[in-house]
C-alpha cells in the first residue's frame, strides 16, 4: 500500500497549483485593456507645475477641492495639475476603495469627472459600511461601462498604482492631506487665499506681491483685467487632515 502522506501531499500540491493558476487568470481577466495612467489636467509644457497629494475620503480635500478648481478653471494651460493618491487608510477606511474607483472611472477617461463627484457627495458615501452602492451609481450618471468599470475596479494593476502613490507620499514624509507641491516644493498654506496668493506669484512672477495692496490692485495680470494679494474675510482651512 502506498505512503497515504505521500497521497496526501500530491494532492495539497495539485490543490495549491490549481489555487494559484486560478488566482493568476482572475487577475489578468481584471487587468485585461487596463492602462496605468498618470492624472493631469492643464498645460502638458507649462512652466508652473503643481502636485496634490489627496484623499477621496478626507473632509479638509473636500473643502479644499472647489477652490482648486476655480484655481485651475482660471489659469488653464498655465498651470500643469497632476492628482495623486495619499488615502489615510488609518482614519479613512473608505479611501482606498474610493481611489480604486476613481482609476477604473480612469480607464474610460473620466478621472476628473468622477473625483468631483467623490468629493461633492463625500459625506453622503464615506458614511454607512459599505460605498460601493454609491460609486456604482456616480459611474452610471457618468455614463461608463458599468460591466468595465466594475471589472477594473479589481484590477490589481490600478490598485497597486494607488499603493505606489502612497508610497511615494510616505517617502516625501507627508503625513496629511492635501499636500501641495508647488514647483517640487512643498506649499505651506493656512488659508484658502494663502494658497491662491502663491499660485498666483508662480503663474505671475513679474508681479511684486510685496506692494502695497492699493498699488497691486493697479498691476494688470495676464489673462485678466486686474488682480489683488489683498487677503479677503476667507476662514482658515485646517490642512492635514
Amino acid at each position: 500500500m502506498k505512503n497515504p502522506w505521500v497521497i496526501i501531499g500530491v494532492l495539497m500540491v495539485v490543490l495549491i497549483g490549481g489555487s494559484v493558476w486560478y488566482s493568476n487568470s482572475v487577475s489578468a481577466t481584471y487587468n485585461e485593456g487596463v492602462e496605468v495612467k498618470a492624472h493631469i489636467k492643464g498645460g502638458e509644457n507649462a512652466a508652473v507645475t503643481l502636485v496634490e497629494y489627496s484623499d477621496f475620503q478626507c473632509p479638509a480635500c473636500g473643502a479644499f477641492q472647489p477652490v482648486l478648481n476655480e484655481v485651475l478653471a482660471q489659469y488653464g494651460d498655465k498651470i500643469k495639475f497632476e492628482y495623486k493618491h495619499y488615502p489615510l487608510v488609518q482614519i479613512h477606511p473608505f479611501a482606498e476603495p474610493a481611489a480604486r474607483a476613481a482609476e477604473a472611472a480612469a480607464q474610460q477617461g473620466k478621472f476628473f469627472e468622477f473625483a468631483d463627484m467623490l468629493f461633492e457627495k463625500q459625506a453622503e458615501w464615506s458614511k454607512g459600511s459599505n460605498p460601493t452602492g454609491f460609486f456604482t451609481r456616480y459611474a452610471t450618471e457618468l455614463g461608463l461601462d458599468m460591466e468595465l468599470f466594475a471589472k477594473h475596479q479589481k484590477s490589481s494593476l490600478l490598485s497597486d498604482n494607488v499603493r505606489a502613490h502612497m508610497a511615494e507620499a510616505r517617502g516625501l514624509g507627508l503625513t496629511g492631506t492635501p499636500s501641495f507641491y508647488l514647483n517640487g516644493v512643498k506649499m505651506e498654506n493656512s488659508t484658502f487665499e494663502d494658497f491662491k496668493a502663491q499660485i498666483e506669484a508662480a503663474v505671475n512672477p513679474q508681479v511684486d506681491f510685496n506692494l502695497p495692496s492699493e498699488e497691486l490692485r493697479m498691476i494688470p495680470v495676464e489673462g485678466e483685467a486686474s488682480t489683488t494679494a489683498e487677503a479677503t474675510a476667507t476662514p482658515a482651512v485646517q490642512f492635514g487632515i
